[in-house]
Formats: C-alpha cells, structure tokens, sequence
C-alpha cells in the first residue's frame, strides 16, 4: 500500500511523524508521503522539518517517507505561487485541497491547482468534466479517497477522471491510526467508486510512479 496524502501534529492530524510512519510501516506499507495542511503562514514551519528527517525515518521503518504539503484554503488566485513556494521550501510532494463538498473549498480550487501542476488534486468534489480534461493534459492526479465525508463524491471523480483520461490515485487523508486503510480495503472504495480491478491496478501503479519521482 501506497499513501501519498497523510497528516500529523504538524496540522490536524494525531501522531507525530516518526509514529505515524512507524505504524504505517507495521501495517505493511511500502511509501507514505506526509502532506500535512499549508499556506503561506505555516509551510516554512512544516516542509524543512520534514525534510530533515525523511530520509533517515524511512530507512528506520522500512519504507519510502516523502515530505510534502496539502495547500489548503488558499484563494485559487494564489494557488500557483503556493506551490512553488512549497517546492522551493524542499516539499517533494505537492497536493492541493480541492473542492470536497464537506468544506466551505472556494469554487475555482480545483482549477487554479490544475494550472499550478500539483502533484495530485485531493478529493476534488464535484470536478467538472472541463478540469478533469485540463489535469488529463497537464499530467495532475485526481485522488479517490478512503477518507468519510470526502468520499462521498468518490464515484463522479471517478467517472469524469476516466471519461478524460486523467490519471487516477487511492490515498487514505489519513490523520489517525484508524485511517490507515488496508491494501484490500483501498480496493474495495476503488472497486465502489467504479473502477474495475484493472482500473485499481492502474491507480497503483500511477502512486508508485508518483513515489519515483518524488525520490527521483
């Protein structure tokens, strides 16, 4: 199992980074990207610490540990020097906060982070079959999440990221042990959202190439 979008103390989360990948790593997971929530009053605070202790945290535990940022809530207008900012800051892994139907997310979230080319666009809500085309060309991964609430609109993500042809990854927004989701169980919300067996094998693959070049 792959999760590229998980938190800590450094935001909302409730582990600190060594235990959060600890039990990452007895649950059998094989890379964890940290993203925990940012914007330009906190990313500088967040991502160096990360940095500083990915690489020897993951040789410890086993596994590949990314430090990365979820930008969240920032106007869409703002959006693009977020993340530059963030990858300047070291963060190896941007994922942007899009438009869930649970949060108060500003309408045009989700296509100021396409245009930023983020990494991956978090549970993106009810996604236009317009923006699932741009982050199919710009080469953005939407994310079908395991997480409650968010995942309530799992199924449309899906169908408009595969009617465009956008790449498609199965990430946990995991903030607590609980949320560290197994392999078989990220198959089942892939397979409920409507992806087939070889759609879930595709979304696996599209993380592991993430991880490649993340650690690249």
């Amino acid at each position: 199992m792959i999760d590229l979008h998980t938190h800590t103390l450094f935001s909302d989360g409730e582990l600190i980074p060594y235990e959060l990948v600890r039990r990452a790593a007895v649950a059998g997971y094989r890379a964890l990207a940290i993203t925990d929530h940012g914007d330009f009053s906190n990313m500088d605070l967040i991502i160096p610490r990360l940095v500083r202790v990915a690489e020897d945290l993951g040789a410890a535990w086993g596994l590949s540990v990314i430090p990365g940022i979820e930008l969240t809530h920032i106007p869409p207008a703002a959006i693009a020097e977020a993340a530059c900012e963030a990858r300047s800051l070291g963060a190896r892994l941007v994922v942007c906060h899009g438009e869930t139907i649970v949060e108060p997310v500003v309408a045009g979230t989700n296509r100021a982070a396409i245009e930023a080319r983020v990494d991956i666009l978090s549970h993106p809500g009810l996604i236009s079959a317009e923006d699932a085309a741009l982050a199919a060309e710009i080469g953005v991964c939407l994310e079908i999440t395991t997480r409650k609430g968010h995942s309530l609109t799992n199924g449309l993500v899906a169908s408009r990221a595969l009617a465009a042809g956008a790449k498609l990854v199965v990430n946990n927004d995991a903030h607590g042990p609980g949320d560290l989701v197994s392999l078989e169980m990220a198959r089942r919300i892939a397979l409920g959202a409507g992806l087939t067996e070889a759609q879930f094998e595709q979304c696996r693959k599209n993380s592991e190439a993430l991880v490649r070049k993340a650690l690249g």
